[in-house]
């Protein structure tokens, strides 16, 4: 076998139509053996003799896409270092375009003989582990191109790969559960009628299920257990696992663009599958340890930002170099268009405290790639002061966490909640205006993968996850959720009602928002988990979308001889629409209080108004069981123009919320309008007029049924 010097940049594994480039850093190690992987169980080892920087390379001709690799560190084992290399141990590239089979857990694939951790393990573990794979770069990508759509103009589905797609009746058994599936007619146009613009798929970066799973029947479905960072996940592919799944996801990439869908990626840079120091050796710590993870004062150990075992080192220049590099391959060659990052204020660690002028922001902010595309962060982690919403650089957007609690806190009866949930409302102005960033920063949401379905949302007061194996302790206990009366299944008219009517308040109040909806799987049909809030071992029919046996025309609960009409996925259609069509929901700057200048209307942009009609005072908002509340929305007086400078007009609003458990009457406001048309009303069954809407006049008094919405549409 001819063995060239080669390259040590790029990282990885390079084909170019010849051979392969590969490059690999370790400072740790003494020498690196490339070993070829065979199909008979054998393997060729090549020494990376040359060395740039701590990076061993080599081009070996001859070398083709499908090829499955690894490496073996040769160097000190001593734990109390840090130390952990073990060339018994088959390490997967840390930047492997592809990772083929999957782990057959056992002690081999662990650095230490079980029960003496500071020990060495020489077992092998070629047999029982991962490989990595040579991949071709070359796609025909057509003329592709991102949406780019912007914020104000967004709505995201937040979707797993399989849980979506494993049930649908319209797709072939071979497709369901895989990437392929997300290409599908049926998959695309049930997105597009929804109103869905950005898809936004749990980690698809290749991760482990694990060792402690599988021993209980169960799996990492949700997959936050990275350990490829540049590979989609194997088994989302229905063509094969040599390089196949790339090719799949970009095929699913373009189908998606040309339905005008962006594609993010929940991205998962805080940690890795290796666990604590008495996880699996597969690939950072046997290449090496200290530099890829932050490490305890004794150095056995390792610090935990994340729950999960280990941290990345984020001071690290291989560690930022390795973030960015992948961050820029999924955007350049896989075409992606934005990232949720998970856990993201693990990655402001720089030392020890949240750091926002860390070096990873610095790098985001100058990258010209990365800067460009959506950035979500989900700014928490479990380390001390991690909870920073708000508190992320301008370049940034952020799962607002504060929506979601003030939106579920208002309708569900708790009080003192008008004041908080009137500035969700509007864009949580206390939030993100002071450092410059506008509504469109907060992704609001009420749902998400963690937690409580929408339907178990009204459903349950407390979590149900003994199917998890943990006697319930795992998940949220305080969930800001209701029954409605009954904990879980009834079969009570007036519960099931309730629940429904419930069910519309949140996608109503999510769409009516200031700022960037993102909608959960499956919420849209009414899914349930049963009440488990914490799903994320549960790959099964519990946790996936259960789709009707008509997709289209779905039954309603509350009436089913009209299915399609009184459906929830009608109503979440028909308030996609409403926003879509209204820019006066989706504006660019905060609201401001006052008229536009240069105009002659002399109603300001926003007005707040008690149930009897009068504006709302100080008091009115600090009443501890004030649960009921109007807001206008000018649609005369939107500050910021359109693309080309030109003025924006709308037709105005009124939102009329009644949150409290008695119907109320309201007063349509005098002076903000003579006649108002009904467009929305959450009491009714189908949650939209089937017809033309009422007619209102100022003035009126309309009972809004308690728990209810109301908006009214007065003309531009």
């Amino acid at each position: 076998m001819q063995v060239w010097p080669g390259q040590a940049y790029p990282l990885g594994a390079t084909y170019d139509g010849a051979g392969t480039n590969f490059a690999v850093f370790s400072e740790a190690a003494r020498r690196i053996e490339l070993c070829l992987l065979h199909d008979d169980g054998s393997e060729t080892a090549v020494e990376l003799r040359e060395t740039d920087a701590f990076v061993r390379h080599a081009y070996l001709p001859g070398i083709m896409p499908g090829q499955r690799y690894g490496f073996r560190a040769h160097g000190a084992y001593v734990p109390e270092r840090g130390q952990r290399c073990n060339s018994s141990k088959l390490l997967l590239d840390p930047y492997a375009r592809a990772i083929s089979g999957r782990i057959d857990w056992g002690e081999a694939v662990y650095g230490y003989p079980f029960g003496a951790p500071d020990k060495r393990n020489d077992l092998d573990s070629a047999p029982h582990t991962m490989s990595s794979v040579v991949v071709n770069p070359y796609f025909d990508w057509g003329d592709d191109r991102s949406p780019r759509t912007e914020y104000h103009h967004t709505v995201i589905y937040e979707a797993h790969v399989k849980g979506l797609t494993m049930t649908h009746p319209a797709l072939p058994d071979e497709l369901r559960g895989t990437y392929a599936a997300l290409a599908h007619p049926a998959i695309l146009e049930h997105l597009t009628e929804l109103g869905v613009t950005a898809l936004e798929l749990m980690p698809v970066h290749q991760f482990v299920n694990d060792h402690r799973l599988v021993e209980m029947g169960l799996n990492n479905y949700w997959g936050y257990n990275t350990i490829g960072f540049f590979a989609p996940h194997n088994a989302y592919a229905s063509w094969g696992d040599r390089g196949q799944q790339v090719l799949e996801f970009k095929s699913a990439v373009r189908a998606l663009h040309q339905a005008g869908i962006e594609v993010i990626l929940d991205v998962v840079y805080n940690h890795t599958a290796e666990g604590n120091h008495l996880g699996p050796t597969l690939s950072f710590r046997g290449l090496d340890n200290a530099s890829y993870y932050r490490l305890a004062d004794d150095r056995r150990y390792y610090m935990d930002t994340t729950g999960t075992g280990n941290s990345l080192l984020m001071r690290s220049p291989h560690v930022l170099q390795m973030i960015m590099d992948s961050l820029r391959y999924w955007v350049t060659e896989m075409h992606v268009d934005g990232f949720r990052f998970d856990l993201a204020a693990t990655l402001a660690r720089q030392f020890h405290e949240v750091d926002r002028l860390s070096s990873f922001f610095d790098l985001v902010q100058q990258d010209p790639v990365v800067s460009q595309v959506k950035l979500i962060a989900e700014p928490w982690d479990v380390g001390e002061g991690g909870y920073q919403v708000g508190n992320f650089p301008p370049l940034w957007t952020e799962w607002n966490g504060k929506y979601r609690d003030t939106v579920r806190d208002l309708w569900r009866g708790e009080p003192r909640t008008l004041a908080e949930f009137a500035g969700r409302l509007t864009g949580s102005s206390d939030l993100y205006q002071d450092d410059g960033r506008r509504p469109l920063a907060s992704i609001n949401f009420v749902t998400c993968h963690d937690g409580f379905t929408l339907r178990d949302l009204v459903s349950y007061n407390e979590k149900h996850n003994d199917a998890n194996g943990e006697d319930n302790r795992d998940g949220e206990s305080h969930n800001r959720s209701w029954n409605c009366g009954v904990e879980g299944d009834s079969d009570e008219p007036g519960v099931l009602g309730l629940r429904d009517r419930q069910t519309r308040n949140f996608i109503a109040t999510l769409m009516l928002s200031q700022g960037v909806p993102m909608l959960s799987h499956g919420d849209e049909l009414g899914r349930t988990q049963n009440g488990n809030n914490n799903a994320y071992c549960q790959d099964s029919e519990l946790a996936w979308v259960r789709w009707p046996e008509n997709p289209k025309n779905p039954k309603n609960p509350e009436n089913p001889e009209n299915s399609e009409k009184g459906s929830l996925l009608a109503f979440t259609r028909a308030m996609a629409r409403l926003r879509r069509d209204h820019p006066v929901f989706r504006r660019r700057r905060f609201f401001h209080g006052r008229p536009v200048e240069g105009t002659h209307d002399e109603l300001t942009d926003i007005a707040w108004f008690t149930p009897e009609g009068g504006e709302m005072t100080r008091d009115d908002w600090g009443a501890a069981q004030a649960r009921a509340l109007s807001v206008f929305l000018n649609g005369n007086a939107i500050s910021e123009p359109g693309p080309r400078g030109e003025r924006i007009f709308d037709d105005s609003f009124l939102l009329m919320f009644n949150a409290s458990p008695d119907a109320l009457e309201f007063l349509v406001p005098v002076n903000h309008g003579r006649q108002w048309e009904v467009v929305v009303d959450t009491a009714l069954p189908e949650g939209v007029p089937l017809g033309t809407g009422a007619k209102v006049q100022a003035g009126d008094r309309l009972t809004l049924l308690d728990r209810s919405l109301t908006v009214l549409q007065r003309p531009a």
